[in-house]
């Protein structure tokens, strides 16, 4: 191996309810990493905030038997300088510098919450260090369904019509007159389907909203969109090119793509599509359009609707999907021609050729 190797701190776990999916994730991506062109550096999130060394056997980060997987808070934890069990993250004195200062790139494979949203994004912003995939405002943007569909209709492209609840809000009768039925409650910031709900009886609104604040004390109500499920991946380029790949089509037994659909449960992926090809053309043109008006960097999975006549909905635009062995990112790049090594390695030489200062 050579040793000029680029270091790669893979960062996974972390504080939000995506804690075991970021794991497995991670998994997947310390298995894939080419070990002739990377040295790569574990470091867990405990779910309450403690930073660790490892663990590195993508085994211990898979899901076994239905268990999920999580960082285990028992490991020697590191910590930065400062007020003893006050520093910005907790990481050993002896290895701060090794862990964060010492890598060539992070690579902050983090779901939801404190990690996705912007924060971990602007924290190695401050420490100069390069990262993969989107910057501070993409990535707060991007976890915030509401304000992430203000600017994709503002970019002309269809969103699903609902209503926001901000706290100690409720909806009224004339937005549930509107919306019909079903509806779709959710998280206005959570990823993995979690606290979401598909509403069929009236009677049901209220525990599903009740549901979706355990996640987010802002929640989302949506009119269902009647349509095929499909995905499409977008990424950048260390040349500063964007592409889309070829898209996918989801598959699932239940009434719709829950948590269980996604990680547990028997769900099937069409890559490519079985679009027309005009309608995969608009999907990737699309796609690249909803990248550009949140000013993604690095990579993303937009997922869509399509109905029988055509007609293309953007449901979600997600600046750090999975790439657990079930993902629909790095499969969609597989067929599309990039397999899952060089997938990795393009995201990584992006990253560094871009550095540091997105903000």
């Amino acid at each position: 191996m050579s040793s000029d190797r680029v270091r790669v701190a893979v960062v996974f776990g972390g504080r939000s309810s995506e804690h075991a999916i970021s794991c497995v994730s991670a998994g997947s991506v310390l298995t894939h990493l080419d070990p002739d062109r990377f040295e790569v550096i574990p470091v867990g999130i405990t779910r309450d905030g403690a930073w660790v060394v490892g663990p590195g056997d993508p085994q211990q980060l898979a899901i076994t038997d239905r268990t999920l997987p999580e960082v285990d808070g028992a490991a020697a934890a590191l910590v930065l300088p400062g007020e003893p069990g006050r520093g910005l993250v907790r990481l050993d004195a002896g290895r701060a510098g090794e862990v964060l200062a010492d890598v060539d790139v992070v690579f902050p494979i983090l779901h939801g919450a404190f990690g996705e949203d912007g924060t971990v994004q602007g924290l190695l912003e401050m420490a100069g260090v390069p990262y993969v995939g989107a910057g501070v405002l993409a990535s707060a943007v991007g976890m915030d369904k509401e304000f992430a569909k203000k600017l994709l209709r503002a970019e002309g492209l269809d969103v699903a019509d609902g209503v926001v609840l901000r706290p100690g809000t409720d909806i009224g009768f004339a937005d549930r007159d509107r919306l019909g039925l079903p509806l779709f409650v959710k998280p206005a910031r959570a990823g993995s389907s979690m606290g979401v709900s598909r509403v069929t009886d009236p009677a049901a609104l209220d525990a599903a909203i009740a549901q979706a604040r355990l996640h987010d004390p802002k929640v989302l109500v949506e009119a269902a969109v009647p349509g095929r499920e499909v995905e499409c991946a977008v990424l950048e380029f260390p040349d500063g090119s964007v592409r889309a790949s070829l898209p996918a089509e989801l598959r699932y037994t239940g009434e719709f793509y829950d948590f269980e659909s996604k990680y547990l449960d028997v769900s099937e992926l069409d890559i490519p599509a079985k679009l027309d090809d005009e309608i995969t053309e608009s999907v990737r043109w699309k796609a690249i359009t909803a990248f550009r008006a949140l000013d993604v960097q690095g990579l993303a999975r937009v997922d869509f609707f399509v109905t029988d006549d055509g007609a293309i909905t953007v449901n979600e635009v997600n600046t750090m999907p999975g790439f657990t062995s079930s993902s629909a990112f790095p499969k969609m790049w597989a067929v599309t021609g990039l397999d899952y090594p060089e997938l990795l390695t393009t995201l990584v030489e992006t990253a560094l050729k871009r550095g540091t200062g997105l903000r």
